[in-house]
Protein backbone atom coordinates (compact mmCIF):
# COMPACT_ATOMS: atom_id res chain seq x y z
CA UNK A 1 0.00 0.00 0.00
CA UNK A 2 1.46 3.51 -1.15
CA UNK A 3 0.22 4.68 2.61
CA UNK A 4 3.43 6.67 2.38
CA UNK A 5 2.00 9.65 0.15
CA UNK A 6 -0.61 12.26 1.70
CA UNK A 7 -2.63 15.18 0.10
CA UNK A 8 -2.11 18.40 2.08
CA UNK A 9 -3.36 20.49 -0.14
CA UNK A 10 -6.37 20.94 -2.37
CA UNK A 11 -8.09 23.12 -5.21
CA UNK A 12 -11.21 23.14 -7.45
CA UNK A 13 -12.42 25.26 -10.31
CA UNK A 14 -15.74 24.04 -11.65
CA UNK A 15 -18.84 25.28 -12.95
CA UNK A 16 -20.88 24.60 -9.50
CA UNK A 17 -18.15 26.40 -7.34
CA UNK A 18 -14.14 27.36 -6.80
CA UNK A 19 -12.68 25.90 -3.44
CA UNK A 20 -12.93 22.04 -2.29
CA UNK A 21 -15.60 22.80 0.45
CA UNK A 22 -17.83 24.74 -1.43
CA UNK A 23 -17.40 22.70 -4.52
CA UNK A 24 -18.24 19.37 -2.21
CA UNK A 25 -20.74 21.31 -0.49
CA UNK A 26 -22.58 22.46 -3.94
CA UNK A 27 -22.95 18.48 -4.84
CA UNK A 28 -24.55 17.66 -2.18
CA UNK A 29 -26.85 20.53 -2.26
CA UNK A 30 -27.62 18.58 -5.70
CA UNK A 31 -26.41 21.96 -7.64
CA UNK A 32 -25.74 21.46 -11.00
CA UNK A 33 -23.45 23.52 -13.19
CA UNK A 34 -24.98 22.97 -16.77
CA UNK A 35 -26.77 25.60 -18.47
CA UNK A 36 -27.56 25.74 -21.78
CA UNK A 37 -25.27 21.94 -22.79
CA UNK A 38 -22.57 22.83 -21.05
CA UNK A 39 -20.86 23.22 -17.90
CA UNK A 40 -19.34 26.51 -18.30
CA UNK A 41 -17.53 28.28 -15.23
CA UNK A 42 -19.43 31.38 -15.62
CA UNK A 43 -18.20 33.14 -12.73
CA UNK A 44 -14.46 32.46 -13.01
CA UNK A 45 -12.15 35.63 -13.25
CA UNK A 46 -8.76 34.78 -13.90
CA UNK A 47 -7.62 37.91 -13.03
CA UNK A 48 -8.24 37.38 -9.34
CA UNK A 49 -5.65 34.81 -9.25
CA UNK A 50 -3.39 36.61 -12.35
CA UNK A 51 -2.25 39.82 -13.46
CA UNK A 52 -3.88 41.70 -16.39
CA UNK A 53 -0.87 40.72 -18.38
CA UNK A 54 -0.27 37.55 -17.34
CA UNK A 55 -4.04 36.67 -18.56
CA UNK A 56 -3.58 38.27 -22.06
CA UNK A 57 -0.64 35.98 -22.32
CA UNK A 58 -1.75 32.68 -21.09
CA UNK A 59 -4.91 30.43 -22.92
CA UNK A 60 -8.59 30.24 -20.25
CA UNK A 61 -7.27 26.33 -19.56
CA UNK A 62 -3.65 27.92 -17.89
CA UNK A 63 -5.78 30.13 -15.89
CA UNK A 64 -8.68 27.64 -14.27
CA UNK A 65 -5.16 25.39 -13.77
CA UNK A 66 -3.37 28.29 -11.14
CA UNK A 67 -6.55 29.48 -9.68
CA UNK A 68 -7.06 25.91 -8.61
CA UNK A 69 -2.83 25.63 -7.37
CA UNK A 70 -3.29 28.46 -6.01
CA UNK A 71 -6.11 26.89 -3.70
CA UNK A 72 -4.10 24.21 -3.11
CA UNK A 73 -0.68 25.85 -2.45
CA UNK A 74 -2.29 27.98 -0.07
CA UNK A 75 -3.84 25.55 1.84
CA UNK A 76 -0.45 23.55 1.62
CA UNK A 77 1.65 26.09 3.18
CA UNK A 78 4.78 25.38 1.48
CA UNK A 79 7.06 27.73 3.00
CA UNK A 80 10.08 27.35 3.88
CA UNK A 81 10.35 23.50 1.64
CA UNK A 82 13.18 22.83 -0.34
CA UNK A 83 12.44 23.99 -3.90
CA UNK A 84 14.36 21.23 -5.52
CA UNK A 85 12.42 18.85 -4.07
CA UNK A 86 9.31 20.36 -5.28
CA UNK A 87 7.45 18.85 -8.27
CA UNK A 88 4.56 19.84 -10.73
CA UNK A 89 2.72 17.57 -12.92
CA UNK A 90 -0.45 19.04 -14.39
CA UNK A 91 -1.89 17.50 -17.56
CA UNK A 92 -4.80 18.53 -20.07
CA UNK A 93 -6.36 16.32 -22.69
CA UNK A 94 -5.92 19.50 -25.47
CA UNK A 95 -3.85 22.27 -23.99
CA UNK A 96 -4.70 25.68 -25.11
CA UNK A 97 -7.50 24.54 -27.67
CA UNK A 98 -9.34 28.37 -27.71
CA UNK A 99 -6.46 30.03 -28.19
CA UNK A 100 -5.13 27.57 -31.22
CA UNK A 101 -8.65 28.02 -32.67
CA UNK A 102 -8.22 31.50 -32.67
CA UNK A 103 -5.33 32.01 -33.88
CA UNK A 104 -5.61 30.47 -36.64
CA UNK A 105 -8.68 32.30 -37.54
CA UNK A 106 -6.38 35.28 -37.07
CA UNK A 107 -3.69 33.68 -39.62
CA UNK A 108 -6.41 32.70 -42.21
CA UNK A 109 -7.57 35.86 -42.08
CA UNK A 110 -4.67 38.31 -41.75
CA UNK A 111 -1.57 36.46 -42.65
CA UNK A 112 1.41 35.78 -40.82
CA UNK A 113 1.81 39.07 -38.91
CA UNK A 114 -1.59 38.78 -37.27
CA UNK A 115 -0.66 35.57 -35.62
CA UNK A 116 0.27 36.71 -31.65
CA UNK A 117 4.20 35.70 -30.66
CA UNK A 118 2.59 34.32 -27.88
CA UNK A 119 0.78 31.77 -29.74
CA UNK A 120 2.94 28.58 -28.89
CA UNK A 121 3.33 29.44 -25.36
CA UNK A 122 -0.68 29.58 -25.08
CA UNK A 123 -1.27 26.77 -26.82
CA UNK A 124 1.06 23.89 -25.75
CA UNK A 125 -0.07 21.52 -23.04
CA UNK A 126 3.10 21.97 -20.96
CA UNK A 127 2.49 25.91 -20.45
CA UNK A 128 0.08 25.33 -17.32
CA UNK A 129 2.34 22.55 -15.72
CA UNK A 130 5.50 25.54 -16.41
CA UNK A 131 3.34 28.34 -15.50
CA UNK A 132 2.60 27.12 -12.03
CA UNK A 133 5.85 25.59 -11.47
CA UNK A 134 7.52 29.43 -12.08
CA UNK A 135 4.65 30.37 -9.50
CA UNK A 136 5.72 28.59 -6.99
CA UNK A 137 9.54 27.76 -7.80
CA UNK A 138 9.19 24.46 -8.32
CA UNK A 139 12.79 23.14 -9.64
CA UNK A 140 12.09 19.52 -9.13
CA UNK A 141 10.46 17.31 -11.74
CA UNK A 142 7.91 18.75 -13.85
CA UNK A 143 5.83 17.47 -17.14
CA UNK A 144 2.49 17.30 -18.28
CA UNK A 145 0.24 14.37 -19.41
CA UNK A 146 -2.21 13.78 -22.35
CA UNK A 147 -4.43 11.05 -22.19
CA UNK A 148 -7.74 12.12 -22.92
CA UNK A 149 -10.23 11.67 -19.80
CA UNK A 150 -7.80 9.83 -17.91
CA UNK A 151 -5.22 13.19 -17.81
CA UNK A 152 -6.16 13.77 -14.78
CA UNK A 153 -6.16 10.21 -12.71
CA UNK A 154 -2.91 9.88 -14.42
CA UNK A 155 -1.11 12.69 -13.09
CA UNK A 156 -2.17 11.88 -9.66
CA UNK A 157 -0.68 8.68 -9.97
CA UNK A 158 2.23 9.83 -11.35
CA UNK A 159 2.88 12.17 -9.26
CA UNK A 160 2.31 9.55 -6.50
CA UNK A 161 5.07 7.72 -8.28
CA UNK A 162 7.44 10.31 -8.02
CA UNK A 163 7.25 10.59 -4.32
CA UNK A 164 7.56 6.48 -4.20
CA UNK A 165 10.53 6.67 -6.05
CA UNK A 166 12.36 9.24 -4.06
CA UNK A 167 12.51 11.91 -6.80
CA UNK A 168 10.32 14.47 -5.03
CA UNK A 169 9.21 15.45 -1.24
CA UNK A 170 6.11 16.92 -2.81
CA UNK A 171 4.17 17.47 -5.97
CA UNK A 172 1.79 19.60 -7.45
CA UNK A 173 -0.57 17.90 -9.45
CA UNK A 174 -3.78 17.35 -11.47
CA UNK A 175 -5.42 18.41 -14.62
CA UNK A 176 -7.54 20.98 -16.34
CA UNK A 177 -9.16 21.58 -19.38
CA UNK A 178 -10.82 24.61 -21.15
CA UNK A 179 -12.12 22.75 -24.84
CA UNK A 180 -15.87 24.67 -24.78
CA UNK A 181 -15.21 26.05 -28.20
CA UNK A 182 -16.99 26.09 -31.38
CA UNK A 183 -14.78 23.55 -33.11
CA UNK A 184 -14.63 21.28 -29.88
CA UNK A 185 -18.42 21.56 -29.24
CA UNK A 186 -18.48 20.46 -33.23
CA UNK A 187 -16.64 18.09 -33.36
CA UNK A 188 -17.92 15.88 -30.30
CA UNK A 189 -21.21 17.02 -32.06
CA UNK A 190 -20.64 15.07 -35.32
CA UNK A 191 -19.04 11.90 -33.57
CA UNK A 192 -22.46 11.85 -31.85
CA UNK A 193 -21.14 11.65 -28.59
CA UNK A 194 -22.90 14.92 -26.73
CA UNK A 195 -26.63 14.46 -25.36
CA UNK A 196 -29.08 15.87 -27.33
CA UNK A 197 -31.07 17.34 -24.89
CA UNK A 198 -27.87 18.90 -22.65
CA UNK A 199 -28.92 16.62 -19.97
CA UNK A 200 -26.12 14.45 -17.95
CA UNK A 201 -27.83 11.38 -17.10
CA UNK A 202 -25.54 9.04 -16.17
CA UNK A 203 -26.61 4.92 -16.32
CA UNK A 204 -30.46 6.10 -16.80
CA UNK A 205 -31.85 4.98 -19.80
CA UNK A 206 -32.45 7.92 -21.33
CA UNK A 207 -28.69 9.01 -21.50
CA UNK A 208 -27.99 9.90 -25.04
CA UNK A 209 -24.60 11.51 -24.90
CA UNK A 210 -22.26 13.17 -22.61
CA UNK A 211 -22.56 17.00 -21.75
CA UNK A 212 -18.82 19.11 -22.16
CA UNK A 213 -17.90 21.21 -19.17
CA UNK A 214 -14.20 23.11 -18.09
CA UNK A 215 -12.82 23.92 -15.05
CA UNK A 216 -9.37 22.26 -12.77
CA UNK A 217 -8.72 20.31 -9.61
CA UNK A 218 -5.03 20.56 -8.32
CA UNK A 219 -3.66 18.21 -5.40
CA UNK A 220 -0.71 18.75 -3.13
CA UNK A 221 0.77 15.19 -2.72
CA UNK A 222 3.33 14.98 -0.16
CA UNK A 223 5.34 11.90 1.41
CA UNK A 224 4.17 11.52 4.64
CA UNK A 225 6.97 11.51 7.31
CA UNK A 226 7.49 15.13 5.00
CA UNK A 227 4.01 16.27 5.69
CA UNK A 228 4.63 15.20 9.57
CA UNK A 229 7.59 16.96 10.11
CA UNK A 230 6.29 20.27 9.32
CA UNK A 231 3.38 20.02 10.74
CA UNK A 232 0.82 20.19 7.52
CA UNK A 233 -2.88 19.50 7.60
CA UNK A 234 -3.78 15.90 6.03
CA UNK A 235 -6.88 15.71 4.21
CA UNK A 236 -6.55 12.20 2.75
CA UNK A 237 -4.05 9.13 0.96
CA UNK A 238 -3.46 8.73 -2.40
CA UNK A 239 -2.82 5.08 -1.62
CA UNK A 240 -3.56 2.96 -4.59
CA UNK A 241 -2.91 3.91 -8.92
CA UNK A 242 -3.48 1.49 -11.32
CA UNK A 243 -3.61 2.22 -15.58
CA UNK A 244 -3.93 -0.01 -18.53
CA UNK A 245 -4.99 -0.14 -21.96
CA UNK A 246 -8.47 -1.36 -24.02
CA UNK A 247 -6.34 -1.81 -26.84
CA UNK A 248 -9.72 -2.58 -28.77
CA UNK A 249 -10.97 1.01 -30.22
CA UNK A 250 -9.61 4.84 -30.49
CA UNK A 251 -13.05 5.83 -29.10
CA UNK A 252 -15.33 3.18 -27.73
CA UNK A 253 -14.56 1.01 -24.32
CA UNK A 254 -13.88 -2.63 -24.43
CA UNK A 255 -17.19 -3.84 -24.77
CA UNK A 256 -16.15 -6.78 -22.32
CA UNK A 257 -14.32 -3.95 -19.82
CA UNK A 258 -11.20 -5.67 -19.54
CA UNK A 259 -9.13 -2.15 -19.65
CA UNK A 260 -11.60 -0.70 -16.84
CA UNK A 261 -11.46 -4.22 -14.85
CA UNK A 262 -7.42 -4.20 -14.85
CA UNK A 263 -7.21 -0.62 -13.59
CA UNK A 264 -9.47 -1.30 -11.06
CA UNK A 265 -7.89 -4.53 -9.87
CA UNK A 266 -4.58 -3.09 -10.48
CA UNK A 267 -5.44 -0.08 -7.90
CA UNK A 268 -6.51 -2.23 -5.31
CA UNK A 269 -3.14 -4.38 -5.54
CA UNK A 270 -1.39 -1.41 -4.91
CA UNK A 271 -3.29 0.10 -2.27
CA UNK A 272 -2.90 -3.66 -0.61
CA UNK A 273 -6.76 -3.80 -0.10
CA UNK A 274 -9.34 -6.19 -0.99
CA UNK A 275 -12.54 -5.37 -3.04
CA UNK A 276 -14.67 -5.71 0.09
CA UNK A 277 -12.82 -2.50 1.63
CA UNK A 278 -14.16 -0.03 -0.85
CA UNK A 279 -16.88 2.01 0.44
CA UNK A 280 -17.58 4.24 -2.74
CA UNK A 281 -16.88 4.21 -6.41
CA UNK A 282 -16.34 7.56 -8.29
CA UNK A 283 -17.70 6.51 -11.30
CA UNK A 284 -16.29 7.39 -14.99
CA UNK A 285 -20.08 7.98 -15.63
CA UNK A 286 -20.25 10.03 -18.60
CA UNK A 287 -23.84 9.60 -19.54
CA UNK A 288 -23.14 7.68 -22.81
CA UNK A 289 -24.68 4.30 -23.75
CA UNK A 290 -21.55 2.71 -24.10
CA UNK A 291 -19.42 4.02 -21.25
CA UNK A 292 -22.06 3.74 -18.62
CA UNK A 293 -23.23 0.21 -19.60
CA UNK A 294 -20.17 -1.61 -19.27
CA UNK A 295 -18.76 0.27 -16.74
CA UNK A 296 -21.33 -1.08 -14.69
CA UNK A 297 -20.47 -4.77 -15.79
CA UNK A 298 -16.05 -3.99 -14.79
CA UNK A 299 -17.63 -2.81 -11.66
CA UNK A 300 -19.74 -5.99 -11.19
CA UNK A 301 -16.63 -8.35 -12.21
CA UNK A 302 -14.55 -6.50 -9.97
CA UNK A 303 -16.48 -6.57 -6.99
CA UNK A 304 -17.76 -10.22 -8.18
CA UNK A 305 -17.65 -12.58 -4.68
CA UNK A 306 -17.60 -9.97 -2.60
CA UNK A 307 -20.68 -8.94 -1.88
CA UNK A 308 -22.74 -6.49 -3.20
CA UNK A 309 -20.86 -3.93 -5.01
CA UNK A 310 -20.12 -0.36 -2.85
CA UNK A 311 -22.81 2.78 -4.19
CA UNK A 312 -21.32 4.69 -7.23
CA UNK A 313 -22.18 7.82 -8.92
CA UNK A 314 -20.84 10.28 -11.34
CA UNK A 315 -20.52 14.09 -11.00
CA UNK A 316 -20.55 14.66 -14.13
CA UNK A 317 -24.08 14.52 -13.78
CA UNK A 318 -23.79 17.61 -12.17
CA UNK A 319 -20.35 19.13 -13.86
CA UNK A 320 -20.24 18.01 -17.16
CA UNK A 321 -17.78 16.09 -18.40
CA UNK A 322 -13.99 17.94 -17.49
CA UNK A 323 -12.26 15.80 -20.32
CA UNK A 324 -8.39 16.26 -19.22
CA UNK A 325 -9.43 17.59 -15.52
CA UNK A 326 -12.18 15.24 -15.16
CA UNK A 327 -10.17 12.70 -13.02
CA UNK A 328 -8.53 15.11 -10.81
CA UNK A 329 -11.63 16.79 -9.86
CA UNK A 330 -12.84 13.46 -8.99
CA UNK A 331 -10.33 12.43 -7.09
CA UNK A 332 -11.11 15.62 -4.92
CA UNK A 333 -15.13 14.14 -4.74
CA UNK A 334 -13.31 11.24 -3.40
CA UNK A 335 -11.33 12.98 -0.93
CA UNK A 336 -14.47 14.56 0.22
CA UNK A 337 -16.34 11.66 0.46
CA UNK A 338 -13.74 9.63 2.66
CA UNK A 339 -13.04 12.98 4.56
CA UNK A 340 -16.64 13.37 5.93
CA UNK A 341 -18.49 10.32 5.67
CA UNK A 342 -20.85 10.94 2.38
CA UNK A 343 -21.41 10.32 -0.68
CA UNK A 344 -22.71 12.77 -3.65
CA UNK A 345 -25.82 11.60 -5.52
CA UNK A 346 -26.00 10.68 -9.12
CA UNK A 347 -28.46 13.83 -10.61
CA UNK A 348 -30.98 13.11 -13.16
CA UNK A 349 -31.28 9.11 -12.54
CA UNK A 350 -35.03 8.38 -12.73
CA UNK A 351 -35.42 5.51 -15.08
CA UNK A 352 -33.52 2.58 -14.33
CA UNK A 353 -31.35 0.69 -17.42
CA UNK A 354 -31.56 -3.23 -17.03
CA UNK A 355 -27.78 -3.09 -18.35
CA UNK A 356 -26.73 -1.15 -15.48
CA UNK A 357 -28.28 -2.42 -12.28
CA UNK A 358 -25.76 -0.87 -9.53
CA UNK A 359 -26.17 1.25 -6.30
CA UNK A 360 -26.28 4.98 -8.39
CA UNK A 361 -26.94 7.07 -5.00
CA UNK A 362 -29.76 8.66 -7.08
CA UNK A 363 -31.84 10.16 -4.27
CA UNK A 364 -29.68 13.13 -2.73
CA UNK A 365 -26.52 12.78 -0.86
CA UNK A 366 -25.96 9.46 1.49
CA UNK A 367 -24.20 9.61 4.87
CA UNK A 368 -21.45 6.97 5.01
CA UNK A 369 -19.92 7.05 8.25
CA UNK A 370 -17.07 4.87 8.36
CA UNK A 371 -15.89 5.33 4.50
CA UNK A 372 -12.70 4.44 4.60
CA UNK A 373 -11.40 3.57 0.80
CA UNK A 374 -13.24 4.56 -2.27
CA UNK A 375 -11.83 4.64 -6.06
CA UNK A 376 -11.77 6.89 -8.66
CA UNK A 377 -12.33 5.53 -12.46
CA UNK A 378 -11.18 7.45 -15.19
CA UNK A 379 -11.48 6.12 -18.96
CA UNK A 380 -9.69 8.27 -22.02
CA UNK A 381 -10.46 8.19 -25.33
CA UNK A 382 -7.31 5.77 -27.06
CA UNK A 383 -8.52 3.45 -24.53
CA UNK A 384 -6.42 5.12 -22.06
CA UNK A 385 -7.66 3.62 -18.25
CA UNK A 386 -6.65 4.89 -14.86
CA UNK A 387 -8.30 4.51 -11.37
CA UNK A 388 -7.17 6.10 -8.29
CA UNK A 389 -7.85 4.60 -4.63
CA UNK A 390 -8.79 7.46 -1.50
CA UNK A 391 -8.47 6.83 1.77
CA UNK A 392 -8.91 8.40 4.97
CA UNK A 393 -6.20 10.40 6.56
Amino acid sequence: MSAGVVITGRGVVTSVAEGPDAFFDALLAKRSGIEDGVGACVDFEPETAMTPKETRRTDRYTQLAVAAADQAVAEANLDGIERERLGVLVGTGVGGLLTLENECRAWIEGGDRAVSPHFVPMMMPNAAAGTIAMRVGAYGPGFSVASACATGSHAIGEAMRLIERGEADVVVAGGTEAALTGLCLAAFKRMGALSREGISRPFDARRDGFVMGEGAGILVLEREEHARARGATVYGRVVGYGASNDAFHITQPDENGRGAVQAMRATLADAGAAPADVGYVNAHGTSTPFNDKIESLAIKQVFNGAGTPPPVSSTKSALGHLLGAAGAVEAVVCIEAVRRGVLPPTLNYEEPDPECDLDYVPEGPREAPGLKLALSNSFGFGGQNACLAVAAA
